[in-house]
């Protein structure tokens, strides 16, 4: 959320406070529904995990969903990624994401995330649960992910990943909207399985008093990730390096989040970049946009482009040798559970125990 949103929630608290209480109320009720079998939904044969939040944006589900493909890959299943595809116009539905295919129609995290693993399966549809039973006739999947599925109450699921961002704990927590960032109430936080945040081991260790008091009652583990960059390469083209070698770059992103972005490029260069270009998330970039962006950098006098993974897939078609991504990864950090008990760890034994329940139900691995 920007922060002009912000500034307007806050200053118009007393006018929207009310209207996130009522549309609180009626997201329980919803649940309620589904819970009671009024409101139907889609049961998988196989292990299904959803990665969801309980606000809006800049959580790291992405990053979480390609590494959960990545470790599916690694085990030898075959893993299936649901996603509603946000601003995706996808000519039939369900539709399955090629890695050659146009951000316009596959939706730009589908497509990042089809390019990474081209192994596994990327189907695209607002109704998951029609997604889900086409994709586990056709592929016969050991893994179903859920993309942003907290809400997503039509596909049940084996695990409930919700992913927190520090504020989430603390200015933001309970805030719905229209008055806040939060999707539901706080309430809704009892469905998760497990917490995630994003965060640096030193800040996640500042943050266990908070942790505590506001998830503590609900004993479930919370776990610390980070998104760590391993070097850089060419959008367009073969090149690759580790780094710039102190030259000047300028910053292109159109994310949640986009200081992150430029505290993760500061961090990893010694150095800011020159200019950042600020776009708003899933910005879907023009010949215009593009030349507007080099004209910038020569401007600026610098030689490199650099941009995420995710404007990389839209940037691509229209971009010059001089643009560059980040080769990101995802790095698990100390969790509630000890400090040497990370995500991983959890997941694989997780995931042994529900396909141990789930055998000879379908599916493969």
């Amino acid at each position: 959320m920007s922060d002009t949103v912000t500034t307007v929630q806050r200053s118009l608290s007393a006018v929207l406070k009310p209207c996130g209480w009522l549309y609180g109320r009626i997201m329980r009720v919803r649940e309620k529904l589904y819970r009671a079998g009024v409101m139907r939904s889609w049961t998988p044969s196989v292990p299904t995990v959803s990665v969801g939040n309980i606000g809006w944006g800049g959580t790291g589900k992405t990053p979480v969903a390609d590494w959960l493909l990545g470790w599916a890959g690694k085990k030898g299943l075959k893993p299936v990624l649901l996603s509603r595809g946000y601003r995706a116009k996808p000519k039939t539905l369900p539709y399955v994401v090629q890695p050659g295919a146009m951000a316009e129609e596959a939706g730009d995290e589908p497509l990042m995330l089809a390019r990474n693993h081209e192994n596994a399966r990327i189907v695209v549809d607002p109704d998951r649960g029609r997604a889900g039973r086409m994709a586990e006739e056709a592929f016969k999947p050991g893994l179903f992910i859920l993309d942003d599925g907290f809400q997503h109450m039509a596909v049940r699921r084996h695990v409930n990943l919700a992913l927190l961002r520090p504020e989430d704990l603390g200015e933001e927590w309970d805030r719905v909207i229209p008055a806040g960032s939060w999707r539901e109430p706080s309430s809704a936080l009892h469905r998760a399985d497990a917490f995630m945040i994003k965060i640096s081991p030193k800040r996640f260790k500042e943050l266990r008093p908070v942790l505590d008091k506001r998830l503590g009652l609900l004993f479930k583990p919370v776990f610390s990730f980070s998104i760590a960059p391993t070097g850089l390469r060419q959008v367009v083209g073969e090149g690759a390096a580790i780094d710039f070698g102190g030259a000047p770059y300028l910053l292109v992103s159109g994310v949640g989040q986009p200081a992150q972005v430029a505290a993760t490029a500061t961090a990893y260069f010694g150095y800011p970049p020159a200019q950042h270009k600020v776009f708003k998330d899933h910005h879907g970039y023009t010949k215009k946009d593009v030349l507007t962006i080099t004209r910038a950098a020569d401007m600026a006098g610098c030689g490199a482009i650099l941009c995420t993974p995710k404007d990389a897939v839209k940037l691509g078609p229209l971009c010059t040798e001089a643009f560059w991504q980040f080769d990101l990864r995802v790095v698990f950090g100390p969790s509630t559970l000890g400090k040497h008990v990370t995500f991983e760890s959890w997941w694989e034994t997780r995931f042994d125990a529900i396909r141990g329940r789930t055998a000879g139900h379908g599916g493969n691995g």
